[in-house]
């Protein structure tokens, strides 16, 4: 009898999912699912640090264990959404690089409180939501370059790891040149170079949960040589939401001003191309994408990306998005949504271990070498600039050199905007840049010359 529905259950799966179909196999797509958890799980230490109140934003930060229970409750919901509505081996998380804009370019920069920066992050998963399911989506790829597309991520690249060399010590402030190098003799510098060094290694050699090996690897250090605490324990029920969940909602009407019209534009943009460059990307890898090589359930996929975001905001966190580290599960032969579902329901089990999470969360010196490597990873689209011609290199190099150097990801992307009309004006391709273009243009300087003061 438990034979049989155990068939039968196998049965109904392979036909919804269309795991025989695609070549695959129920055990496949179950270690896939676990492979895609090792190679992004780090994100449930870095987000509370990067968000948390124990993090970087101290008191103006989200109740740290909120932030834990938050991500991997969004990370849950968004990736079942995608199993089982788009059906694609695709996982979603807290974004990396949307967080870091969510915590110092909107709470510190700005000084937006952190519930008003969640009612912004739901406000643009909303409108995500609205152009996922229309054409929309398809003009407003085509409207904005792939020049700026890519130097938009390589800057976010530049700037996590900006973020997490000062958060090493191997960058720190310097009134005579703003910055220099740390002191190498400092305990916990060491301990960032270390985890660093064995990252990179890991990385190097191919390793899919290379991030994750590299935290775990120098906590352990740490807590040998004193300079990271032993967890309180291993396991925990899930706490927090209480403080978050619904905050997003409460203060939707305090997100209505001018200055979270350039918060919600910009978390829009972001979230927008780096989901479209993911999905597209991992499909392609899966050798998913049709004939003409466009992404089969788009709508689905790209809907599932903004219900993602809507719910983590609504929960108590920043923009969730699609990860390229589900590259890892295809690479070990996932297919099909029955591997985002696996990979749900080790995020289901992760929340259960904060007390773990929670050591590595509040050790900059632990999460740092994690920063540095995403920073890496996203800076590889530097290569696909097209630098020989001014009239991309010239707006392509003001997004990425100004997001780290002053500390925000929207003065670069708004910078770039700019700029770009402007130099296509001057080689006599006027034609040749959308009305959108010129639109962002003129909200990207109401944004310099009267919201930023």
């Amino acid at each position: 009898m438990a034979t049989d529905l155990l068939t039968r259950t196998r049965g109904r799966l392979d036909a919804y999912f269309g795991v025989s179909r695609t070549g695959s196999t129920m055990r496949r797509e179950v270690m896939a699912g676990t492979v895609t958890f090792l190679a992004m799980s780090y994100i449930l230490a870095v987000n509370p640090a990067i968000l948390g109140d124990e993090g970087a934003l101290g008191d103006k930060g989200i109740p740290m264990q909120a932030v834990f229970t938050a991500t991997a409750v969004a990370a849950l919901v968004g990736t079942l959404v995608m199993g089982l509505w788009a059906r694609y081996p695709i996982a979603l998380a807290p974004g990396m690089g949307l967080n870091a804009f969510f915590a110092f370019s909107v709470v510190l920069g700005m000084g937006i409180p952190w519930q008003v920066a969640l009612s912004g992050t739901f406000l643009s998963g909303v409108i995500f939501f609205v152009l996922a399911v229309t054409k929309v989506r398809e003009k407003i790829l085509n409207a904005i370059p792939l020049q700026l597309k890519l130097a938009v991520g390589a800057g976010i690249g530049m700037f996590v790891a900006f973020l997490g060399l000062k958060n090493a010590g191997i960058v720190t402030s310097s009134e005579a040149t703003f910055v220099k190098l740390g002191d190498f003799t400092e305990g916990t510098t060491l301990l960032a170079l270390f985890g660093l060094t064995v990252t990179l290694v890991f990385l190097v050699r191919g390793w899919h949960g290379a991030v994750l090996y590299g935290i775990v690897l120098t906590a352990g250090l740490g807590i040998v040589t004193g300079l990271v605490e032993l967890p309180s324990g291993v396991a925990a029920l899930p706490r927090g939401l209480d403080e978050t969940f619904g905050q997003a909602i409460v203060h939707l009407p305090d997100a209505f001003t001018a200055q979270m019209a350039v918060v919600v534009l910009t978390m829009l943009f972001v979230d927008f191309f780096d989901a479209s460059g993911t999905l597209i990307g991992v499909a392609n890898q899966a050798r998913l994408l049709d004939m003409d090589g466009k992404l089969p359930r788009a709508a689905s996929a790209f809907a599932a990306d903004s219900v993602g975001t809507m719910a983590g905001a609504v929960i108590g966190t920043s923009t969730t998005t699609a990860y390229v580290e589900s590259t890892a599960g295809v690479s070990a032969g996932g297919r099909t949504g029955l591997t985002a579902v696996t990979t749900a329901g080790w995020f289901l089990v992760a929340m259960f271990c904060y007390p773990i999470f929670a050591v590595v969360a509040g050790s900059t010196e632990v999460t740092a070498p994690a920063l540095i490597v995403v920073g890496i990873l996203m800076a590889r689209s530097l290569g696909e600039i097209d630098w020989n011609r001014l009239e991309y290199s010239v707006p392509a190099f003001i997004t990425i050199i100004v997001m780290p150097l002053t500390y925000s990801i929207a003065n670069g992307l708004a910078m770039g905007m700019i700029f770009y009309p402007v130099v296509m004006v001057a080689r006599g391709r006027i034609k040749e840049v959308h009305p959108a273009m010129w639109a962002l243009l003129v909200i990207f300087l109401g944004y310099f010359f009267f919201l930023a003061e």
